[in-house]
């Protein structure tokens, strides 16, 4: 996977780092020159001196490969403007954005930015399990972590839809439980012969173990 990464304070820093021992290929860019130096030297990758809000810099930076952007700068107005470029002139897949003023949260939500958080951990599983495991995020970890809150997107290609749920019931995993389906501006609660559709959003919980398979479920190859 490809990430660029924008700022490169500490957050910047341990992120790339963190990134790199996952085996990702990151790109950075940061606007001090002796910063840009020293980090170029210390991790050993491509590290651009500009602007992160500038359409260029980030091109340098390989941001027209990239599959996610992560804006971690220390002000909240550059790392939105980065999230914006690169969606405008890139068109990349995931934007992650850092937030210094949990204030600003409802503004970054509302102008399209898919994630808007704070910590350099949080950012970096969100970036890695949002591209391992497709279309399946998970949303909350439950208990002690062994078990999540995950959200699955259905398409016209998904195998579950214009499936009932008790079609697919034999075929869940036994520790996966579908909680509700968002279904364009309505919350449905799942029953044996609720379908699901292309563009539902289901909600379930489910060990870490049966994601694989609770996705090869849901959005695996629909069989003829």
């Amino acid at each position: 996977m490809k990430v660029v990464v924008v700022g490169g304070g500490k957050v910047g820093y341990y992120l790339v780092k963190t990134l790199l021992e996952a085996g990702h290929s990151v790109s950075l860019v940061e606007r001090n020159e002796e910063v840009a130096r020293r980090l170029a030297e210390d991790l050993g990758i491509l590290v651009v001196n500009g602007d992160g809000t500038n359409q260029y810099d980030l091109a340098d930076a390989g941001c027209d490969e990239a599959d996610v952007v992560a804006a971690v700068t220390g002000k909240d107005e550059e790392n939105l403007i980065v999230c914006q470029v690169a969606k405008r002139y890139f068109g990349t897949k995931r934007i992650v954005a850092r937030i210094n003023n949990p204030k600003n949260e409802a503004t970054f939500a509302a102008l399209g930015i898919d994630m808007a958080v704070s910590s350099t951990s949080m950012i970096a599983r969100m970036i890695q399990e949002e591209v391992v495991l497709d279309r399946v995020r998970r949303l909350l970890p439950l208990g002690r972590g062994d078990i999540s809150l995950v959200e699955i997107d259905l398409d016209e290609s998904s195998a579950a839809a214009e499936r009932t749920v008790r079609e697919l019931g034999q075929k869940l995993p036994a520790d996966c439980v579908l909680v509700s389906v968002v279904r364009e501006n309505t919350v449905v609660f799942p029953r044996g012969d609720t379908v699901l559709k292309p563009k539902d959003v289901v909600i379930a919980i489910a060990s870490k173990g049966s994601e694989d398979e609770l996705r090869n479920v849901l959005i695996g190859k629909r069989r003829p």
